[in-house]
């Protein structure tokens, strides 16, 4: 895991508590060591399996559990699960060496709002917490990367090689597929720019309305697709071809 980044921080105020929950001993205790640094953490208990961060979620109510997938007896997408059922007002953050396209629509699913991989820093790990904490979805640029190029690729496959060189000339409007679960045309649209990553504020200016339309917008669009956060949005989004027309 890379090492601390300087001045790498959470949030005045309060701190953030954090329950670790990681099979690997050595792992587990970096983690939480690499935590015990951040001026805005305060990490309240570290979990060797999913059943015991359960147990610990119960006892100690944290704010956020730092979730790694792969553990024994309960593992990481069954826990997250099971936490965000039985106690809404802790978040998860996923931090784990895998970073497959199985794994990580799993635990999105599941309800964690963040996905980080082991290599991430001291700095990515503060930030991560600090999104989640505030309501936004705590990814990687590499996750959200991802993302992007599975969404592309799934509203747009990939043209044949002999033909590669040419691009497809675009559908007309009235060819173009309605968007899923009686989505409006810009409720669909706020979608794909909330899977792009931008935040509230963006998509108002890029969309010049106001941010408490965006607002509205957001509220209808996560009723209508049963999504919780933006996490699930992002995979939402995803499954289903939303982005934006070229």
């Amino acid at each position: 895991m890379a090492g601390l980044a300087e001045g790498a921080g959470v949030s005045a105020g309060q701190p953030v508590r954090v329950l670790v929950a990681d099979d690997q001993t050595v792992v587990r205790e970096g983690i939480v060591m690499l935590l015990g640094l951040l001026p805005d953490i305060e990490v309240v208990g570290a979990a060797a399996d999913g059943e015991e961060a359960l147990r610990m979620v119960a006892e100690r109510a944290p704010d956020v559990v730092l979730m790694d997938l792969r553990m024994p007896r309960c593992d990481g997408v069954e826990a997250t699960r099971r936490i965000r059922a039985g106690h809404p007002a802790t978040e998860v953050v996923v931090l784990t060496t895998y970073a497959d396209d199985d794994s990580l629509f799993a635990a999105l699913q599941a309800g964690a709002r963040g996905y980080l991989t082991k290599d991430a820093g001291a700095e990515e790990i503060a930030r991560a917490v600090a999104d989640v904490r505030s309501g936004a979805a705590g990814l990687s640029p590499q996750v959200q990367r991802r993302l992007l190029e599975r969404l592309s690729g799934a509203a747009a496959p990939e043209a044949p090689a002999a033909q590669a060189a040419v691009p497809p000339a675009p559908a007309p409007p009235g060819d173009r597929a309605a968007p899923p679960d009686g989505l409006t045309a810009r409720e669909a649209e706020v979608l794909a720019l909330i899977a792009e990553g931008m935040s509230n504020a963006e998509i108002a200016q890029e969309l010049y309305v106001s941010q408490a339309t965006v607002k509205t917008h957001i509220n209808n669009l996560f009723a209508k697709t049963a999504v919780r956060d933006r996490a699930q949005a992002v995979a939402y989004a995803f499954r289903h071809g939303v982005r934006r027309s070229s």
